[in-house]
This record gives C-alpha cells, sequence and structure tokens, in this order.
C-alpha cells in the first residue's frame, strides 16, 4: 500500500510565476509587423560590389538566353510602343529599303551586346522621339489636322490677361538677346546629356536610366500632341496676325535670328525656317524638359535647388523674350514633366544616399516612394498600423522599426539604427527595451486600450508602440 501513496496523493498545485520575464506566446519575430518584403535585407559583399557594375560583354547570346527565360510584365509594353513608333517614322520616311534595313540591323546589335544594351536600352526611347520628330516632317498634309490660330492667344488673355510673349518681347536689346540665347539655345539642346552624365556619376546608380526612360516618353507624348493639335507660336501672331495658316508655310527663327546676325554665322536661321514642325507650339518642350531636369536634379542634389529653380524661370523668360512661346504652352509643359518625374520617383527612382559622393559608393539601392499608410494621414484604427512604426523626433534609432522605410531613410543618411551605423548595415547591437515599451506592449501597467478611436490612451512617443495581431 505504501507503494501506491505517491501515486495516490494529490498532485501539488504549480506555483504561478511573477510576470518579469518575456511572454512564452510571444516571439521577435512577430514583434515587427513591416512585411517581409519591406524590411532591410542583410547584404552579403558581393551584391555589394555589384551594385554599380556595368557589363562589358559583348556576347549576344547572353541577352538572347536571357530573352528566352524572361518573365514578361506589362510594364514591357513600353518596348512595344518604341518599336511602334520607330517603325511608323520609318515607314512615312523616303524611300531608302537599304538604309533603313542598316539602321534596324544596326540598334538590334546595340539592344542585343550586353555592353551597349545597358545603355541604349533605357535610352531608347530619346531615340524614338528624335527619329519621330525629324520624321514627322513626311506626313502628308491630308491626314493633318486643323491649325488653330486663335486658340493659344486667347487662352492668354483668358488666363493672365494680356499676351505675356508680346510684352516680353516688345523691347530687344543685344545683351538680352546673348542671356536669352544661352539657355535657349545651348542649355536647351546640351543639358540632357550633361544631366544624364552628372545622375550617372555621382547618383544613386540606376537613376540615369529612369531620367532617360521618363524624358523619352515625354517628348513622344508631346510631339504627338504637337501632331494632333497644332498651333502657331507667337511669331507667327506678330508676322502674319490672326490669318489662317496651312502646312507648307516655313518656320521662323523668331529672336534668334539675331543672335545670327550678332555672331554672323547661320545657327538658327535654316534649322528654324525648315523645322519638322513649325506650329507645335503647345506644349513646349522648352518649358518641359527643363521643368524635368530640375526636378531630377534637385531630388539628388538638394543644395542646389534654388539654382534649379532659378534656370528654369530663366529659361521660360528667354523662351517668351525670343517669341517662341506662349506662358500657356510652358505651363502646359511644366505640367508634363512634374507628371513624368511623380510617376517616375514613386514607382522606379532610386533613393538618394546624401552621404554618398558617386555611385560607387553605393552598398544597396533602394527604388521609389514609400506610399502612406491610411493611419498615418488620418490615425484611423481601422488600418494596418504601420504609420505608428514611424518616429516623429530628430532621433530614429527605434529597433522595432527596422525595416520600416523611416529606418532605411536613417541608414540612408548615415544616422545609427540599434547601435548599428549605416556603413555596417549587416551588424546590429541588441537594445533593451524601455519602460513605456513594456507598459505598453508587455500590459504590465493598466494603461488601457492602446487604440482609443484611432489615438493612443496615454501620451508618449509614438515610435514606442508596436503593434501586435
Amino acid at each position: 500500500m505504501q507503494d501506491f501513496e505517491p501515486i495516490l496523493a494529490p498532485a501539488k498545485p504549480k506555483q504561478k510565476k511573477l510576470p518579469f520575464g518575456w511572454p512564452p506566446a510571444l516571439k521577435l519575430s512577430t514583434l515587427n509587423p513591416v512585411p517581409q518584403r519591406r524590411r532591410l535585407r542583410r547584404k552579403s559583399t558581393a551584391s555589394q560590389d555589384n551594385v554599380a557594375a556595368l557589363k562589358t560583354s559583348f556576347d549576344v547570346w547572353e541577352s538572347i538566353k536571357s530573352l528566352q527565360t524572361r518573365k514578361w510584365k506589362i510594364y514591357d509594353i513600353q518596348h512595344v510602343v518604341c518599336l511602334g513608333f520607330i517603325l511608323f517614322s520609318l515607314f512615312i520616311l523616303p524611300s531608302a529599303p537599304i538604309i533603313k534595313t542598316a539602321v534596324l540591323l544596326a540598334l538590334g546589335g546595340l539592344l542585343l551586346m550586353p555592353i551597349t544594351q545597358q545603355f541604349f536600352l533605357p535610352s531608347l526611347p530619346i531615340w524614338t522621339y528624335l527619329l519621330y520628330f525629324f520624321a514627322s516632317r513626311f506626313i502628308a498634309p491630308e491626314y493633318r489636322p486643323h491649325i488653330w490660330v486663335k486658340v493659344l492667344p486667347a487662352l492668354e488673355n483668358v488666363l493672365y490677361g494680356a499676351n505675356l510673349s508680346n510684352i516680353l518681347s516688345a523691347h530687344s536689346h543685344p545683351v538680352l538677346d546673348l542671356l536669352a540665347w544661352f539657355p535657349y539655345g545651348i542649355g536647351h539642346f546640351a543639358l540632357p546629356a550633361i544631366c544624364s552624365a552628372i545622375l550617372f556619376l555621382f547618383a544613386a546608380p540606376g537613376s540615369t536610366p529612369v531620367f532617360a526612360r521618363a524624358f523619352g516618353y515625354m517628348c513622344m507624348l508631346a510631339v504627338t500632341i504637337q501632331l494632333i493639335f497644332p498651333c502657331t507660336p507667337p511669331w507667327y501672331e506678330k508676322a502674319h496676325g490672326l490669318e489662317p495658316a496651312h502646312y507648307g508655310m516655313e518656320g521662323s527663327p523668331a529672336g534668334l535670328a539675331r543672335i545670327d546676325k550678332l555672331f554672323g554665322v547661320d545657327m538658327y536661321t535654316t534649322s528654324f525656317t525648315t523645322a519638322p514642325l513649325p506650329f507645335g507650339a503647345f506644349p513646349s518642350l522648352h518649358g518641359a524638359n527643363a521643368v524635368l531636369e530640375a526636378l531630377f536634379m534637385q531630388y539628388y542634389f538638394p543644395k542646389f535647388k534654388y539654382f534649379f529653380i532659378f534656370y528654369v524661370g530663366w529659361i521660360w523668360w528667354a523662351t517668351m523674350y525670343l517669341n517662341h512661346h506662349y506662358a500657356v504652352d510652358l505651363v502646359g509643359g511644366g505640367l508634363m514633366a512634374a507628371i513624368a518625374y511623380y510617376i517616375s520617383r514613386v514607382r522606379w527612382l532610386p533613393r538618394p544616399q546624401l552621404e554618398k559622393r558617386t555611385r560607387w559608393e553605393y552598398e544597396y539601392v533602394e527604388f521609389g516612394d514609400r506610399p502612406k499608410t491610411y493611419d498615418e494621414e488620418y490615425g484611423s484604427a481601422s488600418a494596418y498600423g504601420l504609420g505608428l512604426l514611424e518616429r516623429r523626433t530628430a532621433s530614429d534609432s527605434d529597433e522595432w522599426t527596422l525595416g520600416s522605410s523611416s529606418s532605411l531613410d536613417s541608414l540612408s543618411r548615415g544616422d545609427t539604427v540599434c547601435g548599428s551605423s549605416s556603413s555596417t548595415p549587416d551588424i546590429l547591437s541588441p537594445t533593451t527595451p524601455n519602460d513605456d515599451f513594456k507598459h505598453v506592449v508587455l500590459g504590465l501597467t493598466p494603461q488601457g486600450d492602446i487604440w482609443n478611436g484611432g489615438r493612443l490612451a496615454r501620451e508618449s512617443e509614438l515610435s514606442d508602440v508596436v503593434v501586435l495581431s
């Protein structure tokens, strides 16, 4: 009987432990509600070395094999669009089958060789725009729409109360001519290449291809609008009044003729007189290109943003002073550039890391802007609450926000996250949770529900709150 006493005896109740430790169901992996694809991944040395690397191979078969295994996406339709514009431009050009075939073969070779593909594929929209622009002169007049003579002057008077271009061009002076000639006659043609080179050398890797595509597609759209909605520029109103215009009329260098006369050379008279689109006033590509270049450059070089703004105002004044565009043309072009820049920045533009001086200093690259969550805008409790993970104070060193866009931006600025500097992103030092974290997350003190109509029931730093699902 004594042998069965331990079995028959009632079990002693286990003593409850004080909740000073981590709850058993609470894991570190659950403390970060940021999706895995949004978290900062550790980079290997090999990937860091290849961020700014360039292709050096001439093997065409590499590109062919990559095309065979490529998973095509909806964005790849852009290449079909470029091919369509190229074929259309070659079709309307005068008959020269050998030259056209040679152009297609040369373009195919440049796009298939890896060493040239990395430059010509992103810039393909620009080459397509140039071909499309110069070939548009060969569109037969019977297929062209009516030329609008009175629309732009009327819009100018309605929107601004006067014709700004005629006012600015009423009085000319050789000094003003030179000041207007530099941005309009030189900067407009040279700055796209200069900005591309600066972005390639000193901005984040991948920024130049995004700029090239935005620039090319914007110009292609502008030329299409000019073909569908042809309008006469201010020089036509000064020379012919409001008389109807017809295709076959020559263009005019307008104020640039004074530059040719001043230097004694024919730089602009012949080229503007025989321009492919003499009635392509709206939208102004001089205005659009300047705005797009300024937006991209100020994004990567914010210290010079006031100079970029000054340049946009400078070329806009020069455009109206030389009697080539109305103010409404410049506004239309500027809006197109702003839309192209915004789409590029949100989805594809690499984020700048301002402490990096050249592309070869980048260890990793992040693309696009992080969209704000609903609760970040309105404090709504129905959203995921990820906006609470972004610190609103000057420092951004909360361990639990690691992987959110705020911590990624702080890494880009060189701030310290979890005791680790941005120069060594693979080494993270653990930090001890503070009292506020224990109070809210572990529930050691009765602070009430952390959600209170989208607001916290207690006044504490928002970055110290972690939302558990």
